[in-house]
């Protein structure tokens, strides 16, 4: 799809669910003007890209999530690494769909380079009569950058999950995938028969880089208890799976492997060099699958 083609797309699709919106600044409602820009009431104004995506931060951040690291997660997620979450998480949202079919609404809280939200938007359509809306908000602009470039069935939006420029009670689903939460905000946002979806990384997700990264140190051993005691102070916990499975690498992927995780933040250089040296051949995913509501 030509630039300018995928910008009026984008643009239409924003169009046509402007309501989703508020300002970050002053909370109001905001309204698509010729196409082009957010406005709300106090003449807040955020800009379309090019891309067909909307900044709506109020000022700059900066992220440790860089562009190197969502190149990476896409690679990995094009060779199937998610797969089996994808189709997990899908068959949550139609199980849980308190209508079989028409619009749902479904935000990705941390969507990084949208690959996760496209696919399981994806499943859902091709499964079931229901038609999904994704709507992706990620802090990094240059994840939000790649996501509307690549997927423009879905509305991408730079923004701070802290104060979501996103209005209330607007969500049938909000996906939190290995990312950090905001109870509050997530409560706010969810329609009032909504679903939290979140997934946590058990002990031995991705046991093999962790015992190379933290060997001997306190990073080794991982527990999700404390996440999953927070999760259930703020929302009633409706369902708890276990997701387990191998992936099988190929030389190539390590070092995208490598570059996806943050697991990776806290090592040394050394240890990193190390593990992108072994002949590892196998990665295990660990993963808890929680859908919580108000």
């Amino acid at each position: 799809m030509s630039k300018n083609k995928r910008e009026r797309v984008n643009a239409n699709l924003l169009g046509k669910n402007e309501e989703i919106f508020r300002c970050p600044l002053c909370s109001g409602p905001m309204k698509l003007v010729h196409f082009k820009s957010l406005i709300c009431k106090n003449h807040h104004c955020y800009d379309l890209s090019r891309q067909g995506y909307v900044n709506m931060l109020p000022h700059g951040l900066q992220t440790k999530y860089q562009r190197r690291m969502f190149e990476a997660r896409r690679m990995i997620s094009r060779k199937g690494f998610f797969e089996p979450l994808m189709a997990k998480i899908s068959g949550l949202i139609i199980q849980q769909s308190k209508s079989p079919s028409g619009r749902i609404k479904i935000l990705d809280a941390g969507c990084g380079e949208g690959s996760l939200l496209s696919g399981i938007q994806e499943k859902i359509a091709q499964n079931s009569a229901l038609d999904p809306l994704g709507v992706g908000l990620d802090i990094s602009k240059e994840g939000i950058y790649m996501a509307a470039k690549e997927y423009s069935n879905s509305i991408w939006c730079v923004g701070d999950l802290a104060k979501a420029p996103l209005a209330s009670q607007q969500f049938d689903f909000i996906l939190n995938i290995l990312t950090p939460a905001n109870y509050a905000e997530f409560c706010r946002m969810l329609a009032p028969h909504g679903r939290l979806i979140k997934v946590l990384p058990e002990k031995d997700y991705l046991k093999e880089l962790r015992n190379i990264f933290y060997e001997r140190t306190n990073k080794q051993i991982y527990s999700s208890h404390n996440t999953l005691n927070i999760f259930k102070s703020k929302f009633k916990l409706l369902g708890l799976e276990r997701l387990r499975y191998r992936v099988t690498l190929d030389e190539p992927w390590m070092e995208p492997l490598i570059q996806m995780t943050p697991l990776s933040w806290g090592t040394t250089e050394e240890r990193r060099i190390k593990a992108l040296k072994m002949d590892l051949r196998e990665v295990t995913i660990d993963l808890t699958v929680l859908v919580g509501a108000n």
